[in-house]
């Protein structure tokens, strides 16, 4: 067994192929965890197969550092050897989402639209980034835990920023688009088409085209239409239905246009299978984040780690939130529904969705003494944001809070400008 791969100490083999082998390896200066897949140059095949494996390596190495988001597996380092190349990866332990395309072991359908959420979400992101994946399927797509996913090997990537010619012939039949079956130009809708294959594997435990060999396969991609999910598994809501439909239509024209589009009709669908009681997905606390003004500035992945951090609660009419005199430390976003806020009894203000209270506690250097009294006046949604929390974000995220805060106290202070002279005009007149 291999011991050491560069400066990486091996621990154990996670897997190996017919090029590579990846290793659970510990980096001894970050102090981490690691995932290094070491791909051995092949020494058989003609000279156009060997530059086409190392293009893909090329690729994959040229990603390192450049994608940084929640949903999408880091890219540490890449070396190049003319004896062996290896990439080393963010490590993630929960296998892949391959796993759960088994009918014995299919996920709920509330999780696959989350987990289709996330990827949509950082395919996104990659695509911004000038990077169409085009090798979306179960097997690289990794569980870090229960709905948390990341998107992994790039390795078959159209990069636009880099000057290269698209490869042909890169990518899991059964996942691939009609246009890259017909080897037509491509961009991010057909990660949308294959994406929309992965959907359909995992709601149902069956793929929508199946063939025995490849040129079957490109006749049922090219000309077959798939029966709904829900014909093998009747809890599948109508509207998931059309949502698999519309991503895998066969002409890119005919699908969604852009990945926000795909993401908000997978949020939509929450309002129908999330109930009450069931903890808030986070795909869907994702979209009530990105509605709320207080959010509007933060980037997708500060808002991922708006998700993690923050604790929502749902409270009934006329609980008490906060009592004026008690200490704390944390803020809090109504995310839904009406507070109330008082003063020794008496009505200061009502606050609605969107709009923030206890802010001064975070804002302040000492233990903050709450001043007013917050009560719910209908059923709400409140976001809770600790100060510990808040601290241990990164600093982009910190300085989107500053931001946003500051932002608040100009408004605030504006408000009280407009109601003071509002105030002094009515006593002049009355004098």
């Amino acid at each position: 067994m291999v011991e050491k791969i560069g400066k990486y100490q091996v621990l154990k083999e996670l897997g190996r192929g017919a090029t590579s082998a990846v290793y659970l390896a510990l980096d001894p200066f970050a102090s981490r965890k690691v995932a290094v897949k070491l791909v051995q140059q092949p020494v058989v095949g003609d000279s156009e197969y060997r530059s086409r494996f190392r293009k893909v390596f090329l690729t994959e190495a040229s990603l390192a550092g450049k994608l940084n988001h929640p949903h999408i597996c880091a890219i540490f380092d890449a070396v190049a050897h003319e004896d062996g190349s290896y990439i080393v990866m963010e490590y993630v332990s929960g296998g892949t989402l391959e796993e759960r395309t088994r009918p014995d072991s299919l996920l709920s359908v509330e999780q696959v639209i989350e987990i289709a959420f996330k990827c949509c979400k950082a395919l996104d992101y990659a695509h911004r980034h000038g990077v169409v994946h085009r090798d979306i399927e179960p097997a690289n797509i990794l569980v870090a835990g229960g709905t948390d996913i990341k998107i992994s090997d790039f390795g078959a990537a159209l990069t636009m920023t880099m000057e290269t010619t698209q490869l042909s012939g890169v990518g899991s039949p059964a996942y691939m688009s009609p246009e890259q079956m017909q080897e037509l130009p491509l961009n991010h809708q057909t990660d949308i088409f294959s994406l929309g294959v992965v959907m359909y594997q995992l709601l149902t435990g069956v793929l929508p085209f199946k063939a025995s060999n490849n040129y079957g396969m490109a006749f049922q991609i090219l000309n077959v239409e798939p029966p709904a999910p829900s014909i093998f598994r009747t809890e599948i809501p109508g509207r998931v239905d059309e949502i698999v439909a519309r991503a895998m239509q066969k002409r890119p024209q005919d699908r969604y246009a852009t990945w926000e589009e795909f993401a908000q009709d997978l949020a939509r669908v929450f309002n129908v299978l999330h109930t009450p009681e069931q903890p808030v997905p986070e795909a869907e606390k994702f979209s009530t984040l990105r509605r709320l003004e207080f959010f509007r500035d933060f980037s997708d992945v500060d808002l991922w780690q708006v998700v993690h951090i923050a604790v929502w609660t749902l409270h009934p009419p006329l609980t008490r939130l906060i009592s004026e005199g008690e200490t704390g430390k944390s803020f809090f976003i109504l995310a839904a529904g009406d507070v109330k806020v008082t003063k020794k009894g008496k009505l200061l203000n009502v606050l609605r969705t969107g709009q923030c209270f206890g802010e001064m506690a975070i804002l302040g250097q000492q233990e903050f003494r709450r001043s007013a009294t917050i009560i719910s006046l209908t059923e709400v949604t409140v976001i809770e944001l600790r100060a510990e929390a808040l601290n241990g974000a990164t600093e982009s995220c910190r300085h989107q809070f500053t931001a946003a805060f500051l932002r608040l106290l100009v408004e605030r202070l504006e408000a009280a400008d407009v109601r003071l002279s509002d105030l002094m005009l009515e006593r002049s007149v009355v004098t």
